[in-house]
């Protein structure tokens, strides 16, 4: 038997919402909800966007500098290779 996928929690406000019907218990409705969804979020591990944001550019020059280095490395080892034919290696 398949089971049904809970509703989103916009959704269970508003048919909360629609069921209390008055503004003053509506406002502690409103209230209460927005004070569980702010509680499981400081519970989850996320950051801010400012610092996702500097950490994408930290990554994205870490990845333009390990490409560097790569070619570095490899006309490095081309030259060495080059240096051992000269000097009679293989």
């Amino acid at each position: 038997m398949a089971t049904k996928s809970p509703p989103p929690p916009w959704e269970v406000a508003r048919q909360v919402g629609d069921l209390v019907g008055a503004a003053g218990v509506r406002r502690e409705v409103d209230r209460g909800v927005r004070a569980l969804a702010q509680s499981a979020l400081t519970r989850l591990d996320v950051v801010s966007r400012d610092e996702f944001d500097a950490q994408t550019e930290v990554l994205r020059r870490t990845r333009d500098r390990v490409a560097a280095l790569e070619m570095e490395v490899a006309e490095l080892a081309s030259a060495l290779e080059e240096l051992g034919k000269q000097h009679g290696g293989a």
